[in-house]
């Protein structure tokens, strides 16, 4: 995609009914709010590859709203602080095995428990129970039925093209494949159940719609399809990022140096360290939008559809159902918006005289507009909590063989390789 947009300009026709757009101004045409006017909405073939039950990410336009109202609380920065003594358990246990580590002195996966620790946080707050992977140090087997899915689910998009393809070979798929969705199900009935029985007014993600059920008209697997796609959202993204962060600042050792200096001289305990003192941390957010930069944790173009009666993009007339999608990796290396794009560079985002020219306004990982991700808020208070923790706890240092780490494949997610570090107790 960079290749093109470097060769062919900021709209590029990638499929006859396709078009990709690479320009700060894109984000507002495409997804921003169009008053008076019929949204871009969500590319079918990309969002309903199979006939599930709809959730708040591909849900219609009036749905999407009333979902999105019940769910904002639970994802504000007021909950995020009622909900500061529950991650912040979460964050100490992650600590508390990594200090076993240095104990022992192998290297560790970091990548791997950055992953632990994100889907029991994000299984607390959607399920109201965790899914012990801290506690068993592996991924639990619902949420390896979870990534499975998603494998299978970028495969039925492609196929969504080929429809008799499609049907054919879902028709196909043997009764071991029947016999795991199954026990998926099963096993999602029950976490829903328990969260159910659980008290009202428990400050979580799901608390909203579970007060408002019947008004929403929300059956169980709805429940279920709103909790699942939180935890996908609100997992692997931000463990991608915290451990595309982590290499960049290992591999950028000036930047690495910069970060330490921070978080121990406004520090003097851990215990100092919490959601609202990561605020005095002005360097660690510059590292971590300038990941978000060079490591989007979504790094494609999540495809609209052009309104009936066309819309303009760019000063451009796009005609109806034409799908169009703004791919963000690609986006954000272009010299033309980030001088030296392919290198890690924090200073861009403090005001840095030699990134002056630079148009910050292009980062957009969270996207815009009333569709923009709900996440944001967790996600930042997660990925700066947990950052400032471990480099005030660990110096780390990247293993050899994990010094290739970032070149990696994408299919929706980063196919992420192992994130070995050897770490040494401050």
């Amino acid at each position: 995609m960079l290749e093109m947009h470097e060769r062919y300009g900021n709209i590029v026709r990638i499929a006859p009914d396709e078009l990709a757009f690479s320009h700060p101004d894109a984000w507002q045409d495409i997804m921003g709010h169009q008053k008076g006017q019929s949204e871009f909405s969500k590319a079918n073939w990309f969002y309903h590859p199979i006939d599930q039950p709809s959730h708040v990410v591909n849900e219609s336009r009036e749905q999407h709203g009333r979902l999105r109202r019940q769910m904002a609380h639970g994802f504000s920065e007021k909950a995020m602080r009622e909900q500061e003594l529950m991650i912040r358990g979460y964050v100490d246990m992650l600590l508390d095995r990594l200090h076993e580590f240095c104990k022992s002195g192998t290297p560790v996966i970091l990548s791997d428990w950055y992953n632990y620790t994100t889907f029991d946080i994000i299984g607390d707050l959607a399920f109201g129970e965790p899914f012990g992977c801290l506690q068993g140090s592996n991924l639990d087997g619902w949420i390896k039925g979870i990534f499975d899915a998603g494998r299978l689910g970028i495969i039925l998009q492609a196929l969504s093209f080929y429809p008799l393809v499609k049907r054919t070979l879902l028709s196909l798929a043997p009764a071991s494949v029947k016999k795991a969705q199954d026990k998926h199900k099963k096993l999602t009935e029950q976490k829903m159940m328990r969260r159910m029985d659980k008290e009202e007014g428990r400050p979580d993600l799901i608390e909203g719609l579970l007060r408002k059920r019947e008004e929403l008209n929300l059956s169980i697997d709805e429940l279920i399809a709103n909790a699942e796609i939180l935890i996908i959202g609100g997992s692997e993204t931000t463990a991608s990022l915290l451990s595309g962060v982590t290499y960049l600042l290992l591999t950028n050792l000036t930047a690495y140096k910069k970060l330490k200096e921070e978080v121990r001289t406004v520090f003097e305990s851990q215990e100092e360290i919490n959601l609202i003192s990561v605020n005095k941390l002005p360097y660690m957010l510059a590292c971590l939008d300038e990941a978000l930069r060079m490591y989007p944790p979504i790094a494609n173009g999540l495809p609209r559809m052009c309104p009936e009666g066309g819309a303009k993009v760019l000063g451009e007339y796009i005609p109806a159902n034409t799908y169009v999608s703004v791919h963000q990796w690609a986006l954000y290396r272009r010299e033309d918006y980030f001088k030296d794009p392919n290198t890690y560079h924090p200073e861009r985002f403090l005001g840095d005289p030699l990134f002056a020219d630079d148009r910050r306004e292009v980062l957009q990982p969270f996207h815009i507009g009333p569709r923009n991700c709900l996440g944001r808020n967790l996600a930042y208070s997660e990925m700066r909590l947990i950052l400032a923790l471990i480099i005030f706890n660990f110096d780390i240092e990247i293993a050899d063989e994990a010094r290739d780490w970032i070149k990696q494949r994408n299919f929706l997610m980063w196919e992420k390789g192992p994130l070995k570090v050897h770490l040494t107790r401050v």
